[in-house]
């Protein structure tokens, strides 16, 4: 499948377009790619996952001839967690390091703050996690997200939720309080209310909050039945085992496709359980709509020894390599317009399943909305099981 995706062509490639600014490299030069993730912070742990799935797919294309026939190179900035910082990531990569395209930020709050970079620019991003729904309605032309919104990923939930014995009553919320958080309250909220399941409780916390406790105490009071949790993978952990060992004694599901894999190795007491909503479940990867493509992916991530479990989230990075490398390979240049336009003709296979982008937001300047796939994988006892 990659090396399809590949072609060899030798000559100039323009580098990039900045206003005055632009640069003739041979063809053997690295065409560069640039990408923004919190690799240290509070959703530090997510963000790696992301970057070693992108590094393992810049290197699965060069060995097979790179793209129009150059090697290609990702230049990683970290956001430290923090908008201000993810802004000045994008600038280092745009000005200092000229970069054609990017892939960032993973949060929704991260991602907001860099749109009028994009703009400024003239810059495309892929955005390979950020699920806030004015990402894609704010009239930004430069960005393409791969990753679902909350609403989308709302929908695939509400599909499955029939499945569920006993059924699901009543609703509560535990949730980070950024943009995050509050959109997938929001759309859960809507859209499970429309099938007749009321909510109770809102819950929320800050990013970098340790104890629960004022919040788990709150929700053991409600009637309700199911928590939805919506944070990182560190905090998402730290909730459930405070859950349990305050009692709270309902149903959780976790939202935004973070796995907490530290729960396979530390199981929570027996009879605890938990369900999540992924985008890739890589104990099943058979259940993938390119069941070839999503083993593949799996194996290059083993080899290196990384935990299992962030294979949850490090196909984001892996899905928007892919993404941009096509990009690049349609317009026949390394160039930030021509990558941009050809986005709107990329379709491809990738982990989480088709890769093809429809126009979402003001007419004349829509921004590219993928439909993903959604997963929802229950963990008991350090087992992991198909919903």
């Amino acid at each position: 499948m990659l090396t399809r995706r590949t072609t060899l062509k030798t000559g100039l490639l323009s580098g990039l377009a900045l206003p005055a600014l632009s640069r003739a490299v041979r063809a053997a030069d690295p065409i560069k790619i640039g990408m923004t993730q919190p690799l240290t912070g509070v959703v530090a742990a997510s963000g790696n996952y992301v970057a070693n799935g992108a590094k393992i797919a810049v290197d699965v294309l060069n060995r097979a001839g790179g793209v129009l026939g150059a090697p290609i190179q990702l230049v990683l900035e970290d956001n430290k967690s923090n908008p201000r910082e993810a802004v000045a990531a994008v600038e280092k990569l745009v000005l200092r390091d000229r970069v054609p395209a990017l892939i960032g930020a993973w949060s929704s709050t991260f991602t907001l703050a860099i749109l009028p970079k994009l703009m400024e620019y003239k810059v495309p991003m892929v955005v390979e996690t950020s699920s806030a729904a004015r990402i894609t309605t704010s009239g930004n032309p430069y960005v393409f997200r791969i990753a679902p919104t909350s609403e989308m990923e709302a929908i695939g939930f509400a599909e499955l939720v029939d499945k569920y014995s006993p059924a699901i009553r009543k609703i509560d919320f535990l949730s980070v309080n950024n943009d995050f958080g509050r959109g997938a309250t929001e759309k859960y909220g809507a859209i499970l209310g429309a099938k007749g399941i009321p909510t109770g409780r809102v819950e929320t916390m800050t990013p970098e909050a340790t104890d629960l406790s004022a919040q788990l105490t709150a929700l053991r009071q409600s009637d309700g039945d199911t928590v939805f949790v919506t944070t990182g993978v560190e905090q998402l952990t730290l909730a459930m085992r405070q859950a349990i060992e305050q009692r709270l004694n309902k149903r959780i599901v976790s939202t935004g496709g973070s796995f907490p894999d530290a729960l396979i190795h530390q199981p929570l007491p027996g009879g605890a359980r938990s369900d999540h909503v992924l985008f890739y479940a890589p104990w099943f990867p058979e259940q993938a709509l390119h069941p070839e493509l999503a083993r593949a992916y799996t194996e290059e991530w083993n080899k290196h020894g990384w935990e299992f479990a962030g294979l949850t989230e490090g196909f984001r990075g892996y899905d928007a390599v892919l993404t941009v490398a096509e990009a690049i390979r349609l317009a026949g240049r390394a160039e930030s317009e021509a990558i941009r336009e050809a986005m709107w003709k990329v379709n491809i296979p990738g982990v989480n399943g088709n890769i093809r982008f429809q126009k979402e937001g003001p007419a004349g300047r829509e921004s590219g909305q993928n439909q993903p796939n959604v997963y929802i994988v229950r963990l008991a006892d350090g087992k992991t099981s198909l919903v």
